[in-house]
């Protein structure tokens, strides 16, 4: 109320033309209440829509979004969007399109709707390109490569980065720009594992913020000397880890620019110290950065806070505070939908609670799979919506030529001509009308004999278990009744008698006895090795190979490895290699005869996956998600990964892991 009376705003002496910029300062006014800044928007938006509809007409429109995407309200900030593009649209303003299209993106960003963001920003990026406006067309280029990066699509978004640089290194005054670059591009290296890059890029980063243009609220230079530690902290290199997290909280008024940063700060330095042995602050760090957290409502902060703070009792042997906090940072990360906070609570957690370790390995499996299943399909999507998009752009140019060659073909052909093309048209039309039958009735076999087969596993499940319980019933407890009878006659005999008979009884019990004992180990026999034979599990998924698709498939086996010395990591991603590697053979090889060997040689587990397909030259070709997961897996296990191809050669992939005896095995292991 104190902002309205300053002002002196009165609707009935000051003009409409006059009002829009004092509504549009107020609503931008971060010290007037929420409901105030709403009101004053929305006024200015009544006298916008009232004005002619031209370009000063649609920038205050922009203006109006940008206060509602700085309030958070959503919903009106896509409204308004939406009513500049098509408006932009009806008059072909290709300037303002192009801008409502990155709105548009930002939009479905903030609502994590990932793939409606990146078909907005490709939008935007086509209708840049066909105006020329070079610079807003770099800045659409970094926004899907933070948008690619956040779904995993790590290959994808460095192109987009570097499509990026080579724009801004001809424009000028694009520091901030630059930065952002070099900072996503040490972040994506960091994820790849590939820290001199990392590194390097991250001190270009550095370099830009000489620059005093920017503005110092933005924090840029503490959350570069963050991102440097952080990934010195990957290297395992704690103490210069920590050296750059303490600088990074030396900056000027951090905590009231950006408060988040300085918890992940405090966060970071606290794990620092922790993994050096350092307790000075500990846990103090720690409860430091959770509480900031948890006051900014920083879910994924609050979960990273806790598993540290597990970590740090665990290794003080307070077991019990260890599991309380591990189990709340599981729980409050499953509210999420980041899969990475929960793989890290359930690991942490799993460590922490040795005897429902099992049940959260699963646990973690599962939701792994799922992670990378859902990020290849992302960054598959992502290339479909391109590819797609491009098509539909291309049908249309290739309609116009159509449409220009009809004319003159209409003025020199006759009617019987036309029909011809009529009739054509229409014969192709019903040729794919019906393959796509005929696709769909396979689709519908297929699915069939899935579900045949799934109900005979079944059927054969429920006639051991009839059998089991057939023979205990018909034989053992049949035969228990007798002796029972009989022994109870035993009391109207001589003693002499009742004493040869009890002789023969008990041999009979004797006999009942091992009978149960040989169902029991029967049983037992056939639990472990659905649960613990890892071969077998290896087979199913080589006899699902050799059932759908056409290449010959090798297996070899060495007989001396004792899988029972190997730990459920280590098989765990094994199984995960072999997987991923036969999948690659099954899609890019094109090969008749695939070979998969697995044999201990000197102590060291080698995996072998060779095909005799058409290969492909190694040093050219980027390594896909595929194989950066197979590389992953090894180094897990403490392994190393090589891959020999040569064009029309094959290709053979080597995965030597040491063997290291397993400690603990439960009982449950693969």
């Amino acid at each position: 109320m104190g902002c309205t009376k300053k002002t002196g705003l009165d609707d009935n002496t000051i003009s409409s033309v006059d009002s829009l910029p004092v509504y549009l300062s107020l609503a931008n006014e971060d010290t007037i209440p929420f409901k105030f800044k709403q009101n004053y928007n929305l006024k200015a938006l009544n006298i916008i829509i009232s004005q002619k509809d031209d370009s000063i007409n649609k920038v205050n429109l922009f203006k109006v979004a940008n206060r509602y995407y700085n309030m958070s309200d959503w919903k009106a900030y896509f409204n308004i969007t939406k009513l500049i593009l098509e408006r932009s649209q009806k008059s072909r303003d290709s300037v303002h399109m192009a801008k409502a299209y990155t709105y548009l993106g930002d939009y479905y960003v903030s609502q994590s709707v990932s793939d409606s963001a990146f078909m907005n920003y490709f939008n935007a990026e086509k209708t840049y390109l066909k105006i020329d406006d070079q610079l807003n067309l770099a800045k659409t280029f970094l926004s899907k490569a933070n948008l690619q990066y956040n779904e995993g699509d790590f290959f994808e978004s460095e192109i987009a980065v570097f499509k990026t640089l080579s724009i801004l290194k001809k424009e000028k005054n694009v520091n901030e720009l630059l930065y952002e670059s070099y900072n996503l591009l040490g972040v994506l290296y960091n994820e790849r594992e590939e820290y001199k890059k990392a590194l390097e890029f991250q001190n270009n980063a550095l370099k830009i913020l000489d620059d005093k243009s920017i503005a110092p609220e933005f924090q840029y230079k503490a959350a570069s000397l963050n991102n440097i530690g952080f990934i010195y902290m990957n290297m395992k290199n704690f103490e210069e880890a920590k050296k750059y997290f303490e600088e990074g909280l030396k900056q000027k008024n951090l905590f009231k620019d950006r408060a988040s940063l300085y918890a992940i700060l405090l966060d970071n330095l606290g794990y620092s110290k922790f993994k050096l042995n350092d307790s000075i602050q500990l846990p103090d760090l720690f409860y430091q950065s959770l509480q900031i957290r948890d006051s900014l409502d920083l879910v994924s902060g609050v979960v990273s806070s806790k598993i540290h703070l597990s970590e740090y009792y665990a290794f003080n042997r307070d077991t019990a505070k260890a599991l309380e906090l591990s189990k709340q940072a599981l729980t409050l990360s499953r509210t999420t939908n980041k899969s990475v906070n929960t793989l890290e609570a359930l690991k942490q957690t799993a460590s922490v609670d040795p005897r429902n370790a099992s049940i959260y390995s699963r646990e973690y499996i599962k939701l792994n799979d799922k992670m990378l299943k859902d990020e290849r399909k992302m960054g598959e999507k992502f290339s479909r919506i391109a590819y797609e998009t491009n098509e539909i752009k291309d049908q249309n140019s290739n309609l116009q030529e159509k449409n220009k060659t009809l004319v003159y073909v209409f003025s020199i052909c006759t009617l019987l001509g036309l029909f011809f093309y009529v009739y054509k048209t229409q014969q192709a039309k019903n040729r794919e009308l019906l393959f796509k039958q005929q696709q769909q009735i396979a689709n519908e076999d297929i699915y069939n004999l899935m579900i045949s087969q799934q109900n005979e596993i079944e059927l054969t499940r429920i006639r051991e278990k009839k059998n089991v319980a057939q023979e205990l019933h018909d034989g053992v407890l049949g035969r228990m009744f007798g002796i029972r009878i009989s022994l109870d006659s035993l009391d109207k005999l001589d003693e002499e008698e009742a004493a040869s008979k009890r002789k023969k009884y008990l041999a009979e019990l004797k006999n009942i006895e091992q009978d149960i004992r040989e169902i029991s180990h029967d049983l037992n026999r056939e639990k472990s090795e659905l649960i613990n034979n890892f071969i077998a599990i290896l087979n199913k998924l080589f006899e699902n190979q050799i059932n759908t698709y056409n290449s010959k498939l090798i297996t070899n086996f060495d007989s001396d490895i004792k899988w029972e010395q190997i730990s459920n990591m280590v098989k765990i991603n094994l199984y995960r290699i072999i997987q991923e590697g036969l999948q690659n053979c099954n899609k890019y090889a094109n090969a008749d005869i695939i070979k998969v060997e697995l044999k201990n040689v000197n102590n060291v587990l080698v995996l072998i996956i060779e095909d005799d397909g058409i290969g492909f030259n190694t040093k050219k070709t980027k390594n896909g998600i595929g194989l950066h997961n197979i590389e992953y897996r090894a180094k897990e296990c403490k392994g190393t990964v090589s891959i020999k191809s040569v064009k029309g050669e094959g290709t053979k992939l080597t995965v030597k892991i040491p063997i290291i005896p397993n400690t603990y095995q439960h009982n449950n292991d693969i």
